[in-house]
């Protein structure tokens, strides 16, 4: 039995990947790892490492997914899971996509994939921190101050997508298994 790691995602159009790098050429300072553009996504649900043989079963499933396409702003930088321990940074997602995350837990909910422990905040990965050391850790506070409000665009939501992901030393390679149509 061969072994997939699979996420569901909605994916940020082409044209914000430019502001995304702009934000990105900023944090550059700090030792962080930062996602590549083309990779930006928003996560709505982990799926985690599942059988090969369940990807139509699951494609078909996420077809069923009731939701009426959405418009979103995608705007603001934050982390998690608190500025003076960051791991994660991010940008903000502001639209219907808890609506979306719940009708796509539950059209999955037959495969028992684990749920989230933590809420859901929809929101976009740009970069995990290494390690911030005390000496740098203001400077790193103020450029998170300074873009807490930044604006990346406008986008519609009319679909999601079931990835794989697979990972290498340079990163991970996603590929779309699947995408459902919302509407």
């Amino acid at each position: 039995m061969c072994l997939i790691r699979t996420f569901v995602a909605v994916d940020l159009p082409d044209e914000m990947r430019e502001k995304i790098k702009d934000i990105q050429s900023k944090l550059e300072p700090f030792d962080l790892r930062l996602v590549g553009p083309e990779l930006v996504h928003i996560t709505l649900k982990f799926l985690g490492d599942m059988p090969e043989e369940k990807v139509s079963a699951i494609s078909e499933a996420l077809d069923s997914i009731e939701c009426e396409p959405f418009e979103a702003n995608i705007a603001g930088l934050g982390v998690f899971p608190k500025p003076s321990y960051a791991k994660v940074v991010w940008i903000g997602a502001e639209g219907n996509f808890v609506k979306l995350h719940d009708e796509v837990e539950s059209s999955l909910k037959s495969f028992r994939f684990k749920k989230d422990r933590r809420g859901f905040t929809a929101h976009s990965t740009i970069a995990r921190v290494k390690n911030i050391p005390k000496a740098d850790k203001e400077d790193f506070l103020r450029i998170l101050d300074e873009l807490k409000d930044v604006e990346i665009g406008k986008m519609y939501v009319d679909r999601v997508k079931f990835k794989k992901s697979t990972l290498t030393p340079e990163g991970p390679i996603y590929e779309t298994l699947h995408e459902a149509k919302l509407g």
